[in-house]
């Protein structure tokens, strides 16, 4: 399984939503959308500044994180933002690759 970092804003409606139903429903209601895709949450932290809340969630397939994250976005209710995370050894396996590139104008 993958593990994604995610970063999300409460817009609008949303910001009222997260008020009216309070942090551990919105937690929830998260953790029920990763069982839609077969996911699950490692952790959930609120936090005020440019991120509203965070967290690490774990889902299989790239399509059914792109699938969440189109979903929870189309609603105008929350701006979500997934960072796909990468192991150690992850680094280590791509560092011993040698891709061919071609740089702009060379």
């Amino acid at each position: 399984m993958t593990k994604y970092l995610f970063e999300a804003n409460y817009v609008g409606e949303g910001i009222k939503g997260l008020m009216r139903e309070g942090g551990t429903k919105r937690r929830d209601a998260v953790v029920e959308a990763l069982k839609s895709v077969d996911g699950s949450l490692d952790c959930f932290y609120y936090a005020f500044g440019d991120t509203d809340v965070l967290g690490i969630f774990d889902i299989p397939e790239p399509s059914s994180a792109a699938a969440l994250s189109l979903m929870i976005n189309s609603t105008g209710a929350v701006s979500l933002r997934l960072k796909p995370l990468m192991s150690p050894e992850d680094l280590d396996a791509a560092a011993k690759r040698t891709p061919s590139y071609r740089a702009p104008g060379q």
